[in-house]
């Protein structure tokens, strides 16, 4: 499979009084692709929590603005795994223009925990999880 696409339009609640998407939205189109990109491989955000009693919590996060998006532009949001650990996962998401020629928007790097619901603590990923998430990644070459 490799990496994840997701596209998105900017809508007038997206943006401030300029028509510019504000900053912290970025962050809300993040967490819609990367919970599409779970559903895409079998593992349902939902699904996860109801049958399995599993979650995944950002744990650490890093945004760099590179060109805004505005009023009613069309977006794509590129989620890829860069590394699986124990409990956690690592993934980059590219948010790219697709209304001017995939200009770079946003680069998000985050790290997910995965956890056990009942009790919020940390849970090693199952090998079941482990294999269907290994969909995301991206051959070496491509990953750079």
């Amino acid at each position: 499979m490799a990496a994840h696409h997701c596209q998105f339009r900017i809508y007038y609640e997206d943006t401030d009084a300029g028509g510019i998407v504000y900053h912290a939205r970025y962050l809300g189109f993040a967490e819609r692709a990367r919970a599409e990109a779970l559903r895409s491989l079998g593992l349902g955000v939902g699904e996860m929590a109801e049958q399995d009693g599993i979650g995944f919590v950002v744990r650490q996060l890093g945004i760099r603005y590179h060109a805004p998006l505005r009023l009613d532009e069309l977006m794509d949001v590129e989620t890829v795994l860069l590394q699986m650990s124990g409990a956690r996962l690592n993934l980059r998401q590219v948010i790219t223009n697709l209304s001017r020629a995939g200009q770079k928007s946003v680069v998000i790097e985050v790290e997910l925990a995965c956890l056990k619901l009942a009790g919020m603590s940390p849970l090693r990923l199952l090998a079941s999880y482990r294999e269907k998430l290994s969909g995301l990644t991206v051959p070496e070459e491509r990953s750079a």
